[in-house]
């Protein structure tokens, strides 16, 4: 039996949120430092070209995190599309709160997510369809980044699971 070789990229991202659901002081607005963890596996590792003896190359895995996590999270807000008082306070000046948040709902509704700078204070706000709580955030980022490491591996390797760490004792994975 021949055992998978395994490899995992991390990154770190600033972000605030409110868990609108939570009975305690997580309803509260509040930020993290998040660490994303990403691993995947190979059965055989690549046997020519710039992946050689490699599972995924770590600078791929770091380009799609970068891409699917960083880009549209750092330095920004994740909230839920169903916390509506949040959203509207996050609506630019002179729009009406309720076509505004619509239009982040068709995107959400499409994209899985919707990230924009179209708001009050400029704010970084991506909009997600659940409570942004750390095991939701690893399967959305998994579902984000399973196809990319397929891809960008040429098919040698797939994505096992992405673990969301909200504070550096506090964890929460998605896969296997």
């Amino acid at each position: 039996m021949t055992a998978p070789y395994r490899v995992s990229r991390r990154i770190e991202i600033d972000a605030g949120h409110r868990i609108m659901t939570h009975g305690s002081k997580c309803r509260h607005i509040h930020g993290h430092r998040y660490g994303i963890e990403v691993v995947c596996e190979a059965v055989d590792l690549h046997h020519d070209g710039e992946q050689t003896d490699m599972v995924v190359d770590f600078g791929f895995l770091k380009d799609e995190m970068m891409r699917a996590i960083d880009h549209p999270c750092d330095h920004g807000f994740i909230a839920a599309l169903a916390d509506r008082e949040l959203l509207a306070m996050f609506a630019p000046q002179g729009v009406e709160a309720d076509a505004w948040i619509a239009g982040l709902e068709t995107t959400v509704r499409a994209e899985g997510e919707a990230t924009t700078h179209n708001t009050r204070l400029g704010t970084k706000l991506t909009v997600v369809p659940f409570q942004p709580t750390a095991e939701c955030l690893a399967r959305h980022w998994y579902i984000k980044m399973f196809q990319p490491v397929r891809n960008r591996s040429g098919g040698t390797a797939r994505l096992v699971k992405v673990t969301v760490f909200e504070t550096p004792n506090c964890s929460a994975e998605y896969g296997e």
